[in-house]
């Protein structure tokens, strides 16, 4: 009797050995796999910040093109910049057109191509950067950049 009492115990405590191991994996594969779904969230929430500040600013420099006056030199806007938070903006606006509008302009594409029917448009580049979160080294993680480019009619 006293054997297989002590047999009995010694199944137990192997079976609850197994038992801890077998739930430690279980929590390590959790917490794992938890760990990504966080890094994925926060790297989709950034990109759509970054498509959001873009679709803003594209239509911000629109409406400072139409409120700019272009006929006196040098009075053309060509750069908008800004920084949101963790966020870097820079916009860049190229005309296109045949228009006297235009003429002092230092960012003109080629005109070659455009009647004198056609109506002044712009081309708007948008790039937002912003730098990844979980890099090891914050201070020289690599920049993440959208680019937005969206040609409108003035």
């Amino acid at each position: 009797m006293i054997q297989t009492t002590a047999s009995k115990k010694g199944f137990s405590l192997v079976t609850a050995i197994i038992v801890i191991i077998l739930m430690s994996s279980v929590s390590i594969f959790v917490m794992n796999l938890s760990s990504k779904m966080t890094r994925e969230t926060t790297a989709q929430y950034q990109r759509e910040q970054a498509m959001l500040y873009a679709k803003s600013y594209t239509e911000y420099a629109i409406l400072a093109v139409m409120a700019n006056d272009r006929s006196a030199a040098g009075q053309c806007l060509n750069e908008i910049t800004g920084t949101i938070g963790g966020y870097s903006i820079d916009v860049q606006i190229a005309y296109i057109g045949d228009s006297t509008e235009i003429v002092n302009c230092s960012t003109q594409l080629d005109n070659t191509v455009v009647t004198p029917e056609s109506p002044l448009s712009i081309m708007v580049d948008t790039y937002v950067s912003y730098k990844e979160p979980d890099h090891p080294d914050p201070t020289n993680a690599p920049d993440i950049v959208y680019h937005k480019r969206t040609l409108q009619k003035i």
